[in-house]
Order: C-alpha cells, then structure tokens, then sequence
C-alpha cells in the first residue's frame, strides 16, 4: 500500500504595506485601493477595516498571507473631520502650536499640508487619542 505525504502549504507573508484610501458616504464608508483592485464598503470604520482585510485577502489568498498591519488606512483631512466631529480643529491646531485659521483651511480642502504639517497634525491627533484611551471617567450613583 502506498502512503501520501501531503505538506501543508506555508504562504509567504505579503512584505508590503497596502495603501486603503477611505472615504466617507451616505450610508456609512468606502475603501479602495489604488495600486490593486480591490473595494469594499462598510457602515463602521471598525467594520470597514475587517471588510478591508478580508478583500485583501481574498485578492491574494493564493500568493500571499495578509496581515492588518500590511493595510495601511488613509482619509484626507475634510472627511477625517467631517467623521470625527468630537476632534475639533481649534482645540488641535492649539495642542500642537498650529494656527486654527491654517488647520481650519487644509480641513476645508483650500490648502494642503506639507508632508511636515501632515506628520505634525497626524502626531497630535494620536497624542489626543492616547491620552483619551488613558483615561477613565468617574460616575456616581
């Protein structure tokens, strides 16, 4: 009798990162991907970056094994504001010594940031939201 030996097949891991542009719609968000075409729609964002990974892997379920941390999500500054109403742009432009009336501009879509004043708005808003995730409120009964 004849004995098979099957191997299981180890992918390789995508080495890369993809870029996911997200926009916001009527019903909730969109994704796509410039460089592959891969789209997805989703009413959460949490939901949306699930549905993401899975359109990705099934892009590449033969070639290669994909991993959340090789999407790489971007939203450009009007619907990041237009989502994330609770962030206001004068309270952030103060936090990281911006001037409100310049944030308040690449928020409406007329000027764009420089690669520098994207880094330095993308790092206030992390610094924001850590401290959120830092803190805990009190409630009494």
């Amino acid at each position: 009798m004849q004995t098979l030996n099957f191997k299981a097949k180890t992918m390789e891991k995508l080495n890369k990162n993809i870029k996911i542009i997200v926009e916001k719609t009527e019903t909730g968000f969109s994704a796509y991907s410039e460089a592959f075409p891969i789209f997805t729609t989703a009413r959460t964002v949490p939901e949306l970056m699930n549905n993401a990974l899975e359109a990705v892997q099934l892009y590449f379920e033969d070639q290669f094994e994909v991993l959340h941390e090789n999407l790489k999500f971007e939203i450009d500054f009007a619907q990041f504001f237009k989502y994330f109403k609770v962030l206001n742009s004068k309270f952030l432009a103060e936090k990281i010594g911006m001037n409100p009336t310049l944030l308040s501009q690449y928020v409406q879509g007329h000027k764009k940031p420089s690669e520098n004043q994207t880094e330095k708005i993308l790092t206030g808003i992390h610094q924001i939201g850590q401290e959120l995730s830092e803190m805990n409120l009190i409630y009494k009964r």
